[in-house]
């Protein structure tokens, strides 16, 4: 199993949205390095923290599961969504979604100024300047780490 910390924004969707849902695609992913990660790497039962970014209280609110590994996102060939892409060719696709499913909400939320006080998540790929990825790995370690946090 591996664990992964993947960024939302609440406007658009929430934890809270993902509990009324159960279960969604995680689409608009239009980063190379993102993508490469829900394609190649993400399995079905693997752990994922959403990170709720651009907001008033931006940190880690809750926990889900990969639903379902990598399909083609369809969005890019609606040119009616927002994630349109002119040159993803649905018989050779450029962006991939994974589905995802809601574990829990956690009991608060844990803000990105609180780890970053913890030298434990030394290495967390969140707190690394300039990191803009909207999927990430997180280790074991820093995963067991943050939720003792909660």
């Amino acid at each position: 199993m591996q664990y992964w910390l993947m960024k939302s924004e609440p406007g658009e969707y929430s934890i809270d949205d993902l509990k009324r849902d159960q279960v969604e695609p995680w689409d608009g992913v239009r980063n190379y390095q993102a993508r490469n990660m829900m394609r190649d790497d993400m399995k079905k039962g693997d752990l994922a923290f959403m990170y709720h970014s651009n907001c008033e209280e931006i940190g880690i609110v809750g926990v889900m599961t990969i639903a379902r590994e990598s399909y083609a996102d369809y969005t890019a060939f609606d040119q009616e969504n927002k994630h349109y892409d002119p040159k993803s060719d649905p018989d050779n696709p450029r962006w991939f979604m994974v589905d995802v499913r809601y574990k829990r909400k956690l009991k608060r939320t844990i803000s990105l100024a609180e780890l970053r006080q913890h030298q434990e998540l030394d290495g967390l790929q969140l707190l690394k300047r300039g990191n803009r990825l909207s999927v990430m790995p997180v280790s074991k370690q820093h995963w067991d780490f943050i939720l003792s946090l909660e």
